[in-house]
């Protein structure tokens, strides 16, 4: 899965330009465990990673250019993506 977040970390920075490399990692990881959860939660069968990552690929097509303005108004994300001292 490592492989595939990497993945989809750089396509998300060819998208946005104002994101750092932390920055774009943070938000697939976050991006990533709140697709799966939430799914999880509506009580849909898991449908494994591949779906996973094709919604996520949908996401940064249509918004990955935004990402960067999304943070500092939503109090969820905000307080993860306000450094760059993200270890993964």
């Amino acid at each position: 899965m490592q492989t595939k977040i990497d993945e989809l970390t750089y396509q998300l920075l060819e998208k946005n330009d104002q994101l750092s490399a932390a920055k774009a990692r943070a938000w697939i990881e976050l991006l990533w465990s709140d697709f799966e959860s939430s799914y999880a939660r509506a009580g849909y069968e898991y449908k494994g990673a591949a779906v996973t990552e094709m919604v996520i690929k949908k996401w940064i097509e249509g918004y990955g250019e935004q990402l960067h303005e999304f943070a500092s108004t939503n109090e969820k994300y905000k307080h993860l993506l306000e450094t760059d001292d993200f270890i993964h």
